[in-house]
């Protein structure tokens, strides 16, 4: 049971970045409400009116890049949250196999060995996702 199993509000995932950061919001049922990559100056724009338009109150970030830095600004403008750390190794390339499932390639990429190919875009997004996903501990 998680620490906020009671509270029924989606949880907020936040990959920080310097350059850009991923957001996912997700119900504890694991259906992601939405995901995307924002620019580090919009980041906290973005959570602050992500945490009004679904009423959050955690929010789950990885412990690597900019973390620390990360969580005070967070703390600073957004009190109200509860900030809770997660284990982001290894996140980036798990990240890159999850976007291969959702979006499997096609035509002459299909040919190139999985652990080739780099996604199109960026997939930090994806990567807020599973540190959501690593915190419910859901596969």
């Amino acid at each position: 049971m998680t620490p906020d199993s009671l509270n029924h509000s989606p949880l907020l995932g936040f990959d920080p970045g310097r350059d850009k950061c991923g957001v996912a919001v997700m119900e504890k049922d694991g259906r992601v409400l939405e995901a995307r990559v924002v620019l580090s100056d919009r980041a906290l724009v973005t959570l602050d009116e992500w945490c009004d338009r679904f009423q959050i109150t955690t929010l789950i970030i990885g412990d690597r890049t900019t973390s620390g830095e990360w969580q005070t600004r967070i703390r600073q403008q957004l009190p109200q949250l509860e900030i809770i750390t997660v284990n982001e190794q290894n996140s980036t390339l798990e990240a890159r196999d999850r976007y291969w499932r959702l979006y499997p390639p096609r035509g002459f990429s299909r040919l190139i060995p999985q652990g080739l190919r780099l996604p199109p875009r960026p997939i930090d997004d994806i990567v807020a996702i599973l540190l959501i996903e690593r915190y419910l501990s859901l596969p």
